[in-house]
Protein backbone atom coordinates (compact mmCIF):
# COMPACT_ATOMS: atom_id res chain seq x y z
CA UNK A 1 0.00 0.00 0.00
CA UNK A 2 1.12 3.51 -0.60
CA UNK A 3 0.44 5.24 2.35
CA UNK A 4 -1.71 5.06 5.86
CA UNK A 5 -2.87 7.26 8.49
CA UNK A 6 -2.04 5.95 12.20
CA UNK A 7 -2.33 7.08 15.50
CA UNK A 8 -0.08 7.67 17.98
CA UNK A 9 -0.03 9.84 21.25
CA UNK A 10 -3.37 10.81 20.75
CA UNK A 11 -1.94 12.48 16.89
CA UNK A 12 -2.98 11.25 13.49
CA UNK A 13 0.17 11.13 10.90
CA UNK A 14 -0.03 10.39 7.16
CA UNK A 15 3.04 7.42 6.81
CA UNK A 16 4.38 5.94 3.86
CA UNK A 17 7.46 3.67 3.64
CA UNK A 18 10.69 5.10 3.66
CA UNK A 19 9.21 7.97 5.65
CA UNK A 20 10.82 9.60 9.09
CA UNK A 21 7.95 10.55 11.47
CA UNK A 22 8.54 11.84 14.74
CA UNK A 23 5.54 11.14 17.02
CA UNK A 24 5.48 11.55 20.54
CA UNK A 25 7.90 9.54 22.93
CA UNK A 26 7.98 6.25 23.53
CA UNK A 27 9.69 5.61 25.89
CA UNK A 28 9.90 1.75 26.01
CA UNK A 29 11.69 1.75 22.73
CA UNK A 30 15.64 2.00 22.31
CA UNK A 31 17.49 3.50 19.03
CA UNK A 32 17.23 0.08 16.84
CA UNK A 33 14.15 -1.45 18.40
CA UNK A 34 10.92 -2.49 15.96
CA UNK A 35 7.58 -0.65 16.11
CA UNK A 36 4.08 -1.52 15.17
CA UNK A 37 1.59 0.64 14.85
CA UNK A 38 -1.64 -1.16 14.83
CA UNK A 39 -3.94 1.81 14.72
CA UNK A 40 -4.46 2.17 11.53
CA UNK A 41 -7.25 4.79 10.64
CA UNK A 42 -7.16 4.84 6.16
CA UNK A 43 -4.81 2.85 4.17
CA UNK A 44 -4.33 3.30 0.50
CA UNK A 45 -3.02 2.24 -2.43
CA UNK A 46 -3.04 0.72 -5.59
CA UNK A 47 -6.31 -1.47 -4.74
CA UNK A 48 -8.22 1.77 -3.60
CA UNK A 49 -8.51 3.46 -0.29
CA UNK A 50 -10.00 1.06 3.14
CA UNK A 51 -11.45 3.30 5.59
CA UNK A 52 -11.59 2.04 8.94
CA UNK A 53 -14.47 2.42 11.35
CA UNK A 54 -12.38 2.82 13.98
CA UNK A 55 -9.26 1.30 12.56
CA UNK A 56 -8.81 -0.73 10.01
CA UNK A 57 -9.00 -4.65 10.52
CA UNK A 58 -5.65 -6.43 10.06
CA UNK A 59 -3.33 -3.23 9.07
CA UNK A 60 -0.39 -3.42 11.15
CA UNK A 61 2.40 -0.32 10.19
CA UNK A 62 6.01 -1.41 11.14
CA UNK A 63 8.87 0.45 11.59
CA UNK A 64 12.49 0.87 13.65
CA UNK A 65 13.31 3.61 15.90
CA UNK A 66 15.89 5.90 14.86
CA UNK A 67 16.32 8.13 18.12
CA UNK A 68 14.47 9.45 21.13
CA UNK A 69 15.03 13.03 21.73
CA UNK A 70 13.54 16.17 22.82
CA UNK A 71 12.18 19.01 20.96
CA UNK A 72 13.21 22.61 20.83
CA UNK A 73 11.93 24.77 24.12
CA UNK A 74 9.01 26.92 24.20
CA UNK A 75 8.27 29.22 26.83
CA UNK A 76 5.20 29.23 29.06
CA UNK A 77 4.37 32.82 30.59
CA UNK A 78 1.55 33.60 33.03
CA UNK A 79 1.03 36.80 34.51
CA UNK A 80 -2.16 38.69 35.77
CA UNK A 81 -1.92 42.36 34.99
CA UNK A 82 -1.91 44.50 37.61
CA UNK A 83 -1.51 41.72 40.24
CA UNK A 84 2.35 41.56 40.32
CA UNK A 85 1.93 38.21 39.56
CA UNK A 86 4.24 36.82 36.84
CA UNK A 87 5.51 32.93 36.57
CA UNK A 88 8.24 31.97 33.67
CA UNK A 89 8.76 28.11 32.87
CA UNK A 90 9.96 25.76 30.19
CA UNK A 91 8.97 22.88 27.97
CA UNK A 92 10.34 20.35 25.69
CA UNK A 93 8.35 17.45 24.66
CA UNK A 94 9.64 14.27 23.97
CA UNK A 95 9.44 12.94 20.52
CA UNK A 96 10.74 9.29 19.35
CA UNK A 97 12.01 9.67 14.89
CA UNK A 98 10.62 6.23 13.07
CA UNK A 99 11.15 5.32 10.18
CA UNK A 100 8.70 3.47 8.11
CA UNK A 101 9.39 -0.04 6.79
CA UNK A 102 6.38 -1.57 5.34
CA UNK A 103 2.48 -1.03 5.68
CA UNK A 104 0.82 -4.24 5.54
Amino acid sequence: MAYAIIRSGGKQFRVSPGDIVRVPSLSDKNEGDSVEFTDVLVAGGENGLRIGAPTVAGAVVTGTVIRNGRGPKIIVFKFKRRKGFKKKKGHRQGFTAVKIEAIA
